[in-house]
């Protein structure tokens, strides 16, 4: 299989939101989180992905500042992650979505307020009534939909530059989950906030997300703009008794290419590959959705990650296919 070529440079005409370099998190002799190694250009909503279990809400916790690495470290705008500039800048909402049960919803934003100092009452209260949540009812008896959007409130509240979501939509029915999220990103487009969103929803990525992390097997494997990742990947299939396979059980024609995911039965195979090269015409050659692309990179770890320019850190190595 090709791997792709080493990259030259690295755009710098955007700020850097986030930069994490050698990124780790060890739990006695188990490593939950290693060497994750990328930057985030700030403006994005970049959704990130993986298994249960492989680093995502490590890897927001530390850079909230809520945990220590094992190894490496992370930079919010240039400051070091858990300190108190990047703080101030950090928006951190988990999926427990803690909420004082006993408060009232003016009660927490007055929280907010108290805590924050820079703070944006208007903006937390048009939040809120945007979704007819009262200020005056109590937390603990409002719904699912309404909690959240009260915790979202108080995260835009704290006037963020970046804000961490782990899974902050998973409870929610669909209808809800769509004005949350609509209404979330408008906020977020109107005032520049990146986000980094950790999501099992993958269906939904295409539509939240201009950018894409997948963690896998504590490492990195895909990091970039979601149009570049997509570009540099082709779904390929064709009858299978036109695919003769090699002795890794490969289709043959695909030996030149990466592949990152081939199947098949006595009727068709198919394959997800970064093509390093023209294809041969036996196979019928498709663009891929985000979701296959992002399925296909869950189920293999066999091949080299791919690290798009835009997540290219200097001083370190990335890979893109050509």
């Amino acid at each position: 299989m090709a791997e792709g070529s080493e990259l030259a440079s690295v755009p710098d005409d955007q700020q850097t939101a986030l930069e994490v370099r050698g990124l780790g998190r060890r739990y006695g002799r188990d490593w939950v989180l290693r060497d994750a190694t990328f930057r985030l250009p700030a403006g994005r909503v970049c959704g990130l992905v993986g298994p249960n279990g492989a680093g995502k809400t490590t890897m927001l916790e530390i850079i909230a500042g809520l945990r220590t690495p094992s190894a490496g470290q992370a930079a919010v705008f240039g400051e070091p992650a858990g300190g108190t500039s990047a703080r101030q800048r950090v928006a951190f909402l988990p999926q427990e979505k803690p909420l004082f049960a006993s408060f009232t919803v003016a009660e927490t934003l007055r929280l907010g307020r108290e805590l924050n100092p820079r703070w944006d009452q208007a903006l937390a209260e048009t939040f809120v009534r945007a979704g007819s949540v009262p200020l005056d009812g109590k937390v603990g008896r409002l719904s699912g939909g309404q909690r959240t959007r009260v915790a979202l409130a108080v995260a835009l509240g704290k006037r963020p530059d970046l804000i961490l979501l782990d899974e902050p939509l998973a409870d929610l029915d669909p209808l809800v989950r769509r004005q949350t999220v609509s209404a979330l990103l408008g906020e977020v487009a109107e005032r520049g906030i990146t986000v980094l969103l950790s999501s099992h929803l993958v269906a939904e990525l295409d539509t939240l997300c201009d950018y894409l992390l997948l963690v896998a097997e504590g490492g990195l494997r895909l990091a970039g703009d979601v149009d570049e990742i997509i570009s540099v990947h082709r779904m390929l299939s064709a009858p299978t008794a036109h695919v003769p396979t090699d002795s890794d059980g490969l289709p043959a024609s695909l030996r030149d290419h990466t592949v990152v995911y081939s199947n098949g039965d006595h009727r068709f195979t198919t394959a997800l590959v970064r093509p390093g090269g023209p294809l041969d015409p036996v196979w019928d050659v498709t663009a891929p959705t985000l979701e296959e692309v992002v399925l296909a990179y869950l189920e293999q770890h066999s091949f080299s990650p791919l690290i798009s320019p835009h997540s290219h850190v200097s001083g370190h190595e990335s890979k893109v296919a050509r």
